[in-house]
């Protein structure tokens, strides 16, 4: 049978998914997962791409993405090379670490954004010891497994809630959110009162914890490559995926992007002085101030900020949007340079 087409849009959602080659483990330790993560964190800088949710598995992955580019294939791609190079080295071993091409799934946000999230999060608990693999949840949809033991209900949130490779901790605030992780989108999703959004989504998750986990939402895939409405696919059959709000918030993503000149100038006066002066200037995060609203809402790529900044190439670029991103966590007095230069350029950094 024919692979399933690709569909990349700019603005689209999309559940991707891996596996181990032969089912074998792709995390063997800590560090593996660690630097998954790391380069997860790249990834969405170099290919500008938004995360929603993840979750590490010892022989899989799943994520929740939203594109801003129809870039999906090289960013995952870059992701999966990158990581099995890396692992091959570290683990003296060769051959194929991952199972085929990655998966990758359309999803209409409204719809299946919220659902999709909690069964990202849900997967470190669907172990049979816990009751929830899948001939136990196919029992507990038939009516005919009963009402789980308390204990166990207990045990399989302390797992949920314990489990450090995945989204869902920093969901609940039990963990630090890291910067390149959106969370509010998600949130919003599950409505109710504002500053209430983490108590409910903690609810809407472990509520399915308590009763038995609801279906696979892949019994519901069109064409094998879509997860919405038949409205939703008829309107990608069209060619108009996006209904009247989606469109809203996609022209929100790329409206009037300030250029890089722009973005220059405007550091000039928050500074004081020419960018000749203190684009090079060791130890000045003048440079770096430029680099971030040039990424984050310019939407140039690594290599055109590399040329118009004067510097080596793209991998310069990507440690300095990092370097920045983690001063930003610690300096106050940057926080408010770079809120100043975004209230300047009109744009949400």
């Amino acid at each position: 049978m024919a692979r399933p087409l690709r569909i990349e849009r700019a603005g689209g959602w999309y559940h991707i998914t891996a596996r181990g080659n032969e089912r074998k483990l792709i995390y063997r330790d800590d560090r593996d997962c660690t630097h998954f993560l790391e380069l997860l964190a790249q990834m969405v800088e170099r290919f500008n791409v938004r995360l929603h949710a993840y979750v590490l598995m010892g022989n899989h992955y799943h994520l929740l993405l939203e594109l801003r580019e129809a870039n999906l294939s090289r960013a995952v791609q870059w992701l999966n090379v990158s990581y099995s190079v890396w692992f091959n080295r570290r683990h003296s071993r060769t051959g194929h670490l991952l199972q085929g091409r990655f998966k990758s799934v359309l999803v209409s946000r409204e719809e299946w954004g919220l659902r999709l999230s909690r069964y990202i999060h849900l997967n470190p608990v669907r172990l049979q010891k816990l009751g929830l693999n899948k001939s136990q949840q196919q029992r507990i949809r038939a009516g005919v497994a009963g009402a789980p033991n308390p204990d166990v209900v207990k045990e399989r949130i302390a797992t949920l809630r314990a489990h450090r490779w995945s989204s869902y901790r920093s969901y609940l605030g039990l963990a630090a959110k890291p910067e390149w992780l959106e969370c509010d989108e998600i949130l919003s999703l599950g409505g109710g009162r504002k500053g209430e959004e983490q108590r409910r989504y903690r609810e809407y998750v472990e509520m399915a914890v308590r009763e038995g986990l609801e279906k696979s939402p892949w019994e519901e895939l069109r064409e094998q490559v879509v997860l919405g409405s038949q409205e939703f696919l008829t309107r990608l059959r069209a060619g108009k995926l996006f209904n009247e709000r989606e469109r809203r918030m996609i022209q929100r993503l790329t409206k009037a992007r300030p250029d890089f000149a722009r973005i220059v100038d405007t550091v000039e006066k928050i500074k004081g002085e020419k960018w000749t002066a203190f684009r090079e200037r060791h130890g000045d995060s003048g440079r770096d101030l430029v680099l971030y609203p040039g990424r984050k809402e310019g939407g140039l790529k690594l290599d055109e900020l590399a040329q118009a900044a004067g510097m080596k190439g793209d991998a310069s670029v990507a440690v300095s949007l990092r370097r920045y991103a983690a001063r930003l966590d610690r300096d106050k007095m940057e926080q408010k340079r770079c809120k100043e230069a975004s209230q300047l350029l009109g744009v949400r950094m």
